[in-house]
C-alpha cells in the first residue's frame, strides 16, 4: 500500500469521525431544543391511539411477568421501589414493570447466546461471535440497572442545580409573610419551567401536607424521594427548627447562604479540574486532526514528487 493511499484513508477516517460527531451533537441539541420548547409552551406530543393500545397490551404482559418475579423474591421489593423512586418512577406498578423488563432482557440474552454459540463453534469467525455473545449477555444483565443509574444521575444533577433556587424562593416567600406550607406551594409553581422534576417533587410535598400528613414526615419523605444530601439536611434542619421553636425565616436564610456557597465551591472545583479533563480529548481527537491538516499537504507533495521521480 502506497503512502498516498494511507494518507487518503487517514483523511477519510478523520472526516467521517468529524461528520459523525457533529451529527450526533446536532441531533442531541435538536432534541433538547424541542423539549425546552414543549416545556415553555406547555405542549406535549400525543401518541396515536393504536400505538398507545399496542403499548398498553405489551406493558400488561411485562407487568404480569414482573408480578411473577416479585412473588419469587418479595424481600427486594422495598429496595427496588426506592431505586425506582430515585430514578423518577413513582407508579405503583413500576416495580413489576422493572422486574418484567429485566427478565425479558435476560431472556433475550440467553436466546441470543443459544443462537450464536453454535454459529461460533461451526464458523470461521468464532472469536468475534463469542465476543458479541459476551457483550449481549452483559447488556442483558446490566442494562436495566445502568439505565436506572443514568436516570438517577440525571435527576440528581437537576436537583442539585435547582435546590439553591428553591431555597432562595422559600426564604423570600417566608420573609414576605407566607407560612412554610403556602411558601412551598408557591415555590412549586415558580420553578416548574426551569426545574420540572424538582417542581414535581415539591408539588407532591404540597399534596402530602394538604392531605394532613405531619410536616416532619412529609419533609422526610421528600428528602427520601430526592435522595440527595441537601434535601436530607433541609428536612433535618426544619425538624429541629420546629422542635426548638426557632425562626424559620432566619434558619432558611442561613441554610440558603450555605447552599449558595457550596454551589460556588462546586463550580470552582469543576473549573479547576477542566484543564486536566481536556488533556485526553485534546491528545486523542484535536491533536490528530491538527497533525493531519498540517502533514497531509506535505505528505501528498512528497508522494507526488517520489512518484514523478520514479
Amino acid at each position: 500500500m502506497s503512502l498516498e493511499t494511507i494518507l487518503m484513508i487517514v483523511a477519510f477516517v478523520c472526516l467521517t469521525a468529524a461528520i459523525g460527531g457533529g451529527g450526533l451533537l446536532a441531533f442531541r441539541e435538536a432534541g433538547a431544543r424541542t423539549k425546552r420548547g414543549e416545556r415553555l409552551t406547555g405542549v406535549i406530543a400525543s401518541t396515536p391511539p393504536e400505538a398507545s393500545k399496542n403499548e398498553s397490551d405489551f406493558m400488561k404482559q411485562v407487568r404480569k411477568l414482573g408480578d411473577r418475579m416479585a412473588l419469587q423474591d418479595p424481600t427486594q421489593i422495598t429496595v427496588i421501589r426506592q431505586r425506582l423512586m430515585h430514578a423518577g418512577y413513582f407508579n405503583r406498578e413500576a416495580v413489576a414493570i422493572y422486574l418484567g423488563a429485566r427478565a425479558i432482557c435476560l431472556g433475550l440474552a440467553v436466546l441470543a447466546g443459544a443462537l450464536l454459540v453454535p454459529v461460533a463453534l461451526n464458523g470461521k469467525a468464532g472469536l468475534g461471535v463469542i465476543a458479541a455473545v459476551g457483550i449481549i449477555a452483559i447488556a442483558g444483565m446490566m442494562g436495566p440497572d445502568k439505565y436506572l443509574q443514568g436516570k438517577r444521575r440525571k435527576l440528581e444533577l437537576e436537583y442539585n442545580d435547582g435546590f439553591p433556587d428553591l431555597l432562595d424562593l422559600l426564604v423570600a416567600s417566608v420573609e414576605a409573610g407566607l407560612s412554610l406550607d403556602a411558601a412551598v406551594s408557591r415555590v412549586g409553581d415558580e420553578i416548574v419551567r426551569r426545574h420540572p422534576n424538582l417542581a414535581l417533587q415539591v408539588n407532591m410535598l404540597t399534596l402530602e401536607l394538604r392531605a394532613g400528613r405531619s410536616r416532619k414526615d412529609a419533609w422526610l419523605a421528600f428528602s427520601e424521594r430526592l435522595g440527595t444530601d441537601e434535601s436530607r439536611q433541609l428536612a433535618t434542619m426544619l425538624r429541629q427548627a420546629e422542635e426548638m421553636g426557632t425562626s424559620l425565616g432566619e434558619t432558611l436564610s442561613i441554610f440558603s447562604d450555605d447552599m449558595r456557597m457550596k454551589r460556588m465551591l462546586k463550580a470552582e472545583e469543576k473549573a479547576m479540574a477542566l484543564p486536566a479533563k481536556l488533556m485526553v480529548p485534546l491528545i486523542l481527537f484535536i491533536f490528530p486532526c491538527l497533525l493531519g491538516v498540517l502533514m497531509l499537504p506535505a505528505g501528498f507533495r512528497i508522494a507526488k514528487t517520489l512518484l514523478h521521480a520514479g
